[in-house]
């Protein structure tokens, strides 16, 4: 039989891999990697037979930010889900909703038309509202299944983590998109937002959980049972 702490193993499995993508992302983009720029066309029409007027913008984008987001939130996604005790499906959702989110957010910012731009935005703010919905409906009807203490721990971190989710489209909307923050502004903020969704987030979760809650179980703890397995190298009788 495993110990608990074998069995909340899991979490500091993920939690290592969150901050080690994050780590290598960001040396990548403070060493002048990961980054390329965006050409956005900027067409304006006007009246009494004057032509239209082209603007050219070129952003700085930092592709490297895009793939680390693939992968963590991924995972952050999992702790969660793990958490509050989720099934299968709706982890599978929750996951796919999450790469279609960050995935159309780097299609968005090398969009070369605010229309493009801006499709691509709607939608992943779409696949957003499809990852609230998992955490807020099933993920909170799959933790009554656990103890108090469990489930007051998955509302108070998941709240958190939807709150600074929230602010991520935000920032993306007045950088990337309406172009009223520069590029180091940019930066900035999701910075802040990066080390409280990451590092404050991982912290958090494997310290609380390590007092109060109850361990996960199942596959990913206790890997797979010989329950129902048939046996071939015994002679029949």
């Amino acid at each position: 039989m495993l110990t608990s702490s074998q069995q909340k193993r899991l979490f500091h499995v993920l939690t290592s891999f969150i901050t080690t993508f994050a780590a290598i992302s960001y040396f990548a983009m403070a060493t002048g990697d990961g980054n390329s720029y965006a050409h956005i066309v900027i067409r304006e029409s006007h009246k009494h037979n004057i032509p239209d007027t082209v603007e050219h913008v070129f952003r700085q984008v930092f592709w490297a930010r895009y793939i680390d987001w693939s992968l963590t939130t991924p995972l952050l996604l999992l702790d969660l889900a793990f958490l509050a005790g989720m099934n299968g499906a709706n982890i599978l959702v929750t996951i796919v909703a999450d790469l279609i989110m960050v995935l159309l957010g780097l299609f968005a910012a090398f969009g070369h038309s605010d229309g493009q731009k801006w499709g691509y935005y709607a939608i992943a703010c779409i696949a957003y509202l499809v990852i609230v919905y998992q955490l807020v409906i099933p993920g909170r009807r799959a933790v009554k299944a656990k103890d108090t203490k469990t489930a007051r721990l998955f509302a108070a971190i998941g709240g958190f983590t939807l709150i600074l989710w929230t602010l991520y489209p935000i920032v993306w909307g007045i950088g990337d998109g309406a172009r009223k923050w520069s590029v180091d502004t940019e930066i900035i903020a999701y910075a802040v937002l990066d080390i409280l969704a990451k590092p404050v987030f991982g912290f958090w979760l494997l310290f609380a959980h390590a007092r109060n809650a109850s361990p996960i179980d199942g596959f990913w703890s206790r890997g797979l049972n010989t329950e129902g397995a048939i046996r071939i190298d015994d002679e029949e009788n």
